[in-house]
């Protein structure tokens, strides 16, 4: 990976979160639908939150049974339990070019942001997707023309079409849920 990567070219593939045993594993809560990226062996990259992104080699991984977003992972240069303990809460990344491709109906979350969002009743553009918030249920946080910020929940009754390619996304919302005082800010 070139020099100059800026940080928005990642994407971020879990956390570590804890240390396992002796030898160097890390427990990693995983942020991706895709398992194969903590089982199996290759390049990933480590950032601290405040630090730029650092090759490392991953050596293997395996789910943590009952649990389905945590999994066991050795990374090469963790050796002992103190430098897995040290390595807590640091980010596992791969370049956003590494991503897998998808079926012609599914999308990252991520490119959500900054599509339009449309009542499907009306026509009416509501706003744009300003960010997806997790709370338990996903959020879309859109903003209006007039700079006020309101969430829809991101559920597939109320938002029944996304075109990312199109940067569209439809909402069939219940009156009362949008456009009310109470509810933008």
């Amino acid at each position: 990976m070139g020099r100059g990567v800026r940080v928005t070219d990642w994407l971020v593939l879990g956390k570590i979160v804890g240390a396992r045993g002796l030898q160097g594993e890390v427990r990693v809560h995983s942020f991706s639908d895709f398992p194969e990226r903590f089982e199996e062996a290759g390049e990933r990259w480590l950032r601290s939150p405040t630090g730029s992104p650092y090759p490392v080699q991953l050596v293997g991984g395996s789910a943590v049974p009952g649990k389905t977003a945590l999994f066991w992972v050795r990374f090469a240069h963790l050796t002992s339990r103190e430098a897995a303990e040290a390595a807590v809460g640091l980010e596992i990344l791969v370049p956003a070019t590494n991503r897998p491709v998808l079926a012609p109906d599914e999308f990252y979350v991520p490119d959500l942001v900054g599509c339009a969002v449309y009542d499907r009743g009306t026509g009416q553009v509501l706003g744009k997707v300003t960010a997806v918030v997790g709370a338990g249920q996903a959020l879309l946080e859109v903003q209006d023309a007039a700079g006020r910020t309101g969430w829809i929940p991101f559920v597939e009754a109320l938002v029944p079409l996304v075109d990312v390619a199109q940067g569209r996304v439809e909402v069939d919302l219940p009156p009362g849920l949008w456009g009310e005082p109470h509810n933008l800010k």
